[in-house]
């Protein structure tokens, strides 16, 4: 069978030239500045240009009944004005999430902005702002639009990995994704679980992927159900208990269905 490799597809020169220079602009910008509030201003006036095509001016007039849904949409572009889900959480760090709900903010509304669907731009996006959320992102990973984490800072991305749309990488435990893995569309990693008679007690585990295993689509490694080396997940596969390296599993619950062939 023929092997069919990414097509190496770009922008006009003019466009790469604007895209790498608002790259590193925000790059530069994230590293010089750590505090909550100067991130999260820096969030708000790029998210006011990418969705209003504008520079963000001053406030409206709030009293005026006629912009009061204005004046929704410009606070709301603020991420201190917005709550994620993962800061109810009762196990999370709040300095080391504060700091990087920002940068959260900006991933997710850039994906539902009129350019979150531009891969090149994206997957160059994602991975600036990967290097300042996460604990580690490495060389050549590619991470399509609306995948989601949970606190950033428990997730590992090593070299080469691939992530499609649309992934939940439930970091509360850790999540550590060796060198070459491949996530499939609509699929799911977690890394906590519950207590089946008191919900609020929460078990963290660690969960790893590889290295170069496969999660295929709409599958779910549930948490510390790891994925051995070269090893697969099917399609809607639910891994209670670890993958062995160099199988297929497929199934609710995921068994072993065959072994890969080691020279291919």
């Amino acid at each position: 069978m023929p092997v069919h490799t990414y097509r190496e597809l770009k922008p006009t020169p003019e466009a790469e030239a604007i895209f790498r220079r608002w790259l590193a602009h925000l790059n530069e910008e994230f590293t010089r500045h750590q505090s909550v509030d100067r991130r999260s201003e820096i969030v708000r006036d790029e998210l006011v240009q990418l969705y209003l095509a504008r520079p963000a001016g001053g406030r409206k007039q709030a009293t005026l009944t006629s912009e009061l849904g204005s004046n929704v949409l410009f606070e709301s572009f603020d991420p201190r004005n917005a709550t994620l889900e993962p800061e109810y959480y009762g196990d999370v760090d709040v300095e080391k999430y504060a700091i990087r709900k920002p940068l959260i903010y900006f991933w997710q509304m850039f994906d539902r902005s009129p350019v979150g669907l531009n891969h090149w731009l994206g997957f160059r996006f994602r991975c600036m702002l990967g290097r300042h959320i996460f604990r580690h992102l490495g060389k050549g990973a590619k991470i399509f639009h609306n995948v989601e984490f949970t606190y950033g800072y428990n997730l590992t991305i090593e070299d080469n990995c691939t992530i499609h749309k649309n992934v939940m990488l439930d970091d509360r435990g850790e999540i550590i994704l060796h060198e070459g893995t491949s996530v499939s569309d609509y699929a799911n990693i977690y890394s906590h679980s519950h207590n089946i008679n008191q919900q609020a007690d929460v078990i963290n585990k660690v969960t790893e992927l590889g290295p170069r295993a496969r999660v295929t689509y709409h599958a779910t490694v549930l948490a510390g159900a790891n994925v051995g080396e070269n090893a697969m997940l099917g399609a809607m596969g639910v891994a209670t208990r670890p993958v062995p390296a160099g199988t297929v599993s497929v199934g609710i619950p995921a068994h072993v269905q065959r072994e890969k062939d080691p020279t291919a």
